[in-house]
């Protein structure tokens, strides 16, 4: 009996990640969250468990983005300038994180940082960005003829500049802040860049690729997998295949939804999270 309810919390911390990892409202805190909740110790095996769910998640974009990675890949491998500038930004944009990020791996920040408060204000933090920094993106009615906003437009990957994919890249440094979301931050660096939405979404999703696949990778060459009972082995296969349906199905539905509404809707979900976290807390619920 015990088996089963952990399967059955392993299928409902896959469908966490699946649906969030790709919002911009942090799959990372979604998971800590859902972890106190389901009254799942925070030990290393479930450390390494969130672990494995991403990468089921970050496996369904690479399908979906594959044809247009093949694509640049092959232009870059003949030599082509647009295989080379795509190359060159995705780089660029990976860079500032991969940096930072092994620092952090370095220090075990995770061990200090992965915590109900810091995800709560991440979460309102994020937020008060998310709402600022879209009245001001590239297309939007705010934006226009709002003193500093951006000016350069730029809706194609082929047009990014080294400039802006450093400016995306330094953004996607706040996702190491547990609660505050990836996505959120990368999306904003494209706001930043003077990118439009869809741009900043789409290369928001060429970024997660390499950076999720090398900080997954690296704990898990980290982790000693001994002792390791079956049931646990068996919630990482069903964990990792429930994530990679369910992002398959929400990346879909989220970039049709960029083309038609704003992002403010997940900055009040955001909201509404972190107050709740806040008073949970306040009454030792969490």
């Amino acid at each position: 009996m015990f088996e089963v309810i952990y399967l059955l919390k392993s299928i409902v911390m896959g469908i966490v990640e699946g649906v969030t990892e790709f919002l911009p409202i942090s799959s990372t805190g979604h998971l800590i969250i859902s972890q106190s909740l389901l009254g799942l110790p925070a030990d290393r095996f479930n450390a390494m468990f969130m672990v494995v769910i991403q990468l089921g998640a970050i496996l369904a974009v690479l399908l979906l983005f594959w044809p247009r990675i093949w694509t640049k890949l092959g232009a870059f491998f003949r030599g082509q300038a647009e295989g080379r500038q795509f190359m060159r930004v995705w780089i660029l944009g990976c860079l500032p994180a991969v940096v930072l990020g092994l620092g952090w791996e370095i220090l075990d920040l995770d061990a200090w940082l992965f915590r109900i408060p810091v995800v709560a204000a991440a979460m309102i933090v994020g937020a008060v960005l998310l709402l600022v920094l879209e009245r001001r993106a590239p297309g939007s009615a705010a934006a226009s003829g709002q003193p500093g906003a951006a000016v350069t437009t730029t809706d194609k990957v082929e047009d990014i500049s080294n400039r802006q994919a450093l400016t995306v890249g330094l953004m996607q440094c706040l996702s190491l802040w547990p609660g505050f979301s990836r996505s959120a931050a990368t999306i904003m660096g494209g706001w930043l860049a003077g990118f439009t939405t869809p741009l900043a979404a789409d290369y928001s999703f060429f970024l997660a690729i390499p950076i999720m696949f090398g900080a997954s990778g690296l704990k898990l060459v980290r982790f000693d997998f001994a002792g390791i009972a079956g049931y646990q082995i068996a919630s990482l296969i069903v964990g990792f295949v429930v994530s990679f349906v369910v992002a398959l199905l929400v990346v879909k539905a989220f970039l049709a939804f960029l083309h038609r509404h704003r992002l403010a809707v997940f900055a009040w979900y955001r909201i509404a999270v972190g107050a709740l976290l806040i008073l949970l807390l306040a009454v030792g619920v969490l």
